[in-house]
């Protein structure tokens, strides 16, 4: 009987086994896509879309005097210069741009209009251009070498013009049929790339602020300040109720201003502690955005989550709604993972064009690939909208959240300001708040912070933790 008993066991094991090896298998070879959400085929939406990567041509330049002697190897036959029987010459200045090779080796390509050929290398250039573009774009489909036609704040955009791409056939072909051809500009009919001038992946995430040294105390104490910080954070009081409240209740008295200075140096100091835990998260993500206001003008809060798990992973502070910070927050959330799942994430996001252009991006700089999916609407009209509601959900929830704090401030003095008052709520969020997911416990739990006493202590602690890790952080940049 026992022998039967660890027979099944091991079976049932081999069996696991097995669906993990398919499941592993479908994740990576068969990407859900969103083929059940019609209008997102409608030309209407296609400007929101974007479109895959172009073909990528680099320019390597090579010895002319070495393509001869390789050719000689090869075929035992040597190159000779070309002969020319129309009597016309090509000047002597004119050299191959690619491989140097000397007007001999030059064919007139266009009948004296300006373009040759090399007939070492093969190379078509202009007389007016002796130098090569060292990266060209071209359309997937058709070939063509893309056109750039405007550049933004931070990307240049190339487009298609080849009137018989296919791309542009086939959207042409969907244009309503009583459409004007004055109207036709209204639509997205051209492949389109967007070339990044700024390389967000080189960016510092984790830079040391110049206020993080440490905490001198002239009047108050370590416990005074993490009063404060548990009235201002945890009881969602502002600065002006925190004073009020700690002068009626323990007789310290205190201004608004110092509460919130303490809450910017905490906050300077704990960033990256939280920045660069170990969150050890699952394969299900959920992205979404959010506004603030700074000095009355609308900003923009990034947000991504681990859904499963409810930690916050990644977040951004920005004044536009652009693909740059959409990037950052992925940088962030992506490098909590020691090996990068790949397909096998699922990063779930609403309709927005900047997620499916940052993991574009994310594929090209960094080889992270994964597939976006887009939730859309507000109602389950499509598939993937009733398989992914509920993780658009949790972030929606998370965002509910931080706006009930957020609301005491009144909005935010400084972008510096904005930031910090976000990374400190996300420390709060991730290691010091009950959450019921969690059996009313923080969802990270560490045992330094578990056995301290009260709330206060537990701020003053995770200070601590926060200038041993940016002790850690000068160390390696000193070595």
């Amino acid at each position: 009987m026992d022998s039967i008993i660890t027979y099944l066991i091991s079976y049932n094991q081999y069996l696991l086994k097995i669906i993990y090896q398919l499941l592993m298998f479908i994740c990576k070879y068969i990407p859900l896509k969103q083929w059940a959400f019609e209008d997102s085929h409608s030309p209407e939406y296609q400007k929101f879309k974007v479109d895959k990567l172009p073909k990528i041509v680099r320019f390597e330049k090579v010895d002319y005097q070495l393509l001869l002697a390789y050719y000689k190897h090869k075929y035992n036959k040597l190159t000779k210069p070309v002969q020319r029987r129309n009597g016309k010459s090509v000047p002597e200045n004119i050299l191959c741009p690619k491989c140097g090779a000397p007007h001999q080796y030059i064919y007139d390509n266009n009948g004296s209009r300006g373009q040759y050929q090399c007939k070492v290398c093969g190379q078509n250039f202009n007389e007016s251009n002796h130098t090569t573009k060292p990266i060209v774009f071209s359309c997937p489909y058709c070939g063509q070498t893309l056109s750039p036609k405007k550049d933004r704040k931070h990307f240049r955009i190339h487009k298609c013009v080849n009137p018989k791409c296919s791309y542009y056939r086939k959207n042409l072909d969907k244009l309503p049929k009583d459409l004007s051809d004055a109207d036709k500009h209204k639509y997205k009919l051209h492949y389109i790339y967007r070339e990044f001038t700024i390389d967000f992946f080189k960016m510092d995430l984790h830079e040391l602020p110049s206020r993080a040294i440490n905490f001198k105390y002239k009047k108050f104490n370590a416990h005074i300040m993490g009063l404060c910080l548990t009235y201002h954070v945890n009881l969602k009081l502002s600065t002006r109720q925190t004073a009020h409240a700690l002068e009626e209740v323990h007789g310290i008295k205190i201004s608004h201003t110092m509460i919130a200075n303490y809450a910017m140096t905490a906050a300077a100091v704990i960033k990256p502690f939280v920045d660069t835990f170990d969150y050890n998260p699952s394969n299900i993500l959920s992205a979404d955005e959010t506004y603030i206001k700074v000095k009355g003008i609308k900003h923009y809060v990034w947000i991504i989550m681990d859904a499963c798990k409810k930690s916050i992973l990644g977040y951004q502070v920005s004044d536009t709604r652009a693909v740059g910070p959409c990037i950052l927050a992925m940088r962030m959330a992506f490098e909590k993972f020691k090996n990068f799942p790949n397909k096998a994430l699922k990063f779930i996001a609403d309709g927005y064009s900047a997620y499916p252009l940052a993991s574009q991006q994310c594929k090209l700089v960094n080889g992270w690939d994964f597939d976006v999916t887009q939730v859309i609407g507000l109602t389950n009209d499509d598939a993937v909208s009733t398989e992914f509601r509920w993780v658009k959900q949790v972030v929606e929830r998370l965002n509910r959240t931080f706006k009930s704090s957020y609301r005491v401030t009144c909005g935010y003095g400084s972008e510096n300001g904005a930031l910090y008052g976000v990374s400190l709520w996300v420390a709060y969020y991730n290691f010091l708040r009950p959450h019921p997911y969690n059996y009313w416990k923080p969802l990270n739990e560490i045992d330094i912070l578990t056995n301290a006493g009260n709330m206060p202590a537990k701020w003053q602690l995770l200070i601590y933790l926060g200038q041993q890790t940016i002790l850690k952080m000068q160390a390696e940049n000193s070595a």
